[in-house]
């Protein structure tokens, strides 16, 4: 599990790490007292766990919260805080857990591995059911490189295959809601982790060319901008 850090107050944000890296199959990949830079780290790497304090100058930690319920990012959320005042607007953000400080390291550890078991518990949701005439065919999700809408049909393709199905891209988006998957356009639906260039195609929109295969899919301008902002 990759988790990122951020509490303002040095002596809060030493015990995080102190504890966090004691749990094993953990990584932490930042640990800061800005929030404005866990939010920088948070467009640039790939996190599973954001454990942060609330109220901190600038960018709170609710703030950081509800940029990746908003955005739908597959970030799980744990706040540390002195401050009660926030849990009804946690709740809303669907945030994993609300921790009170001061707190024991056993209050902590176990609400990771609550975390970790739940997520091992949902490895299934990574496989995509698709339909078609007289079967059912099944993908792992981190395998599709774009999916495309052509007529009255929807092609996903991957690394090895070109699987046809019947149904429309909102069904499909409506299954891959993780980070790695985008609405680039109206016909297309993108994993950005195979991404290799844009090319301008027209005033606005780029074609999208991907690690692995020659076929290439299409995006606007606008969710170019988009992807430069949030992720890149």
């Amino acid at each position: 599990m990759k988790i990122g850090l951020v509490d303002d107050r040095q002596i809060d944000l030493d015990k995080l790490n102190a504890i966090v890296s004691g749990i094993p199959n953990v990584e932490i990949i930042f640990s800061t007292a800005s929030a404005e830079e866990a939010y920088e780290h948070i467009k640039k790497e790939t996190i599973d766990l954001l454990i942060a304090d609330i109220e901190m100058p600038n960018l709170s930690g609710y703030e950081l919260a509800d940029i990746i319920h908003s955005h739908a990012l597959s970030i799980s959320v744990i706040f540390v805080t002195g401050n009660s005042g926030y849990a009804v607007h946690a709740f809303e953000l669907n945030v994993h857990d609300y921790i009170m400080k001061p707190y024991p390291k056993e209050r902590l550890i176990k609400s990771i591995e609550r975390l970790a078991e739940k997520s091992s518990s949902a490895e299934i949701a990574g496989r995509l059911y698709l339909k078609q005439k007289n079967n059912i065919h099944i993908i792992q999700k981190k395998d599709i490189i774009f999916i495309e809408r052509s007529g009255r049909s929807t092609t996903i393709y991957t690394k090895t295959e070109q699987i046809k199905t019947y149904q429309t891209l909102n069904e499909l988006e409506g299954e891959l809601r993780e980070r790695d998957f985008i609405r680039s356009h109206r016909s297309f639906i993108i994993n950005i982790h195979y991404v290799k260039n844009f090319s301008l195609y027209a005033k606005n929109s780029y074609i999208v060319a991907f690690e692995g295969i020659e076929a290439q899919a299409m995006i606007t301008k606008e969710k170019v901008d988009f992807l430069q902002k949030h992720y890149f």
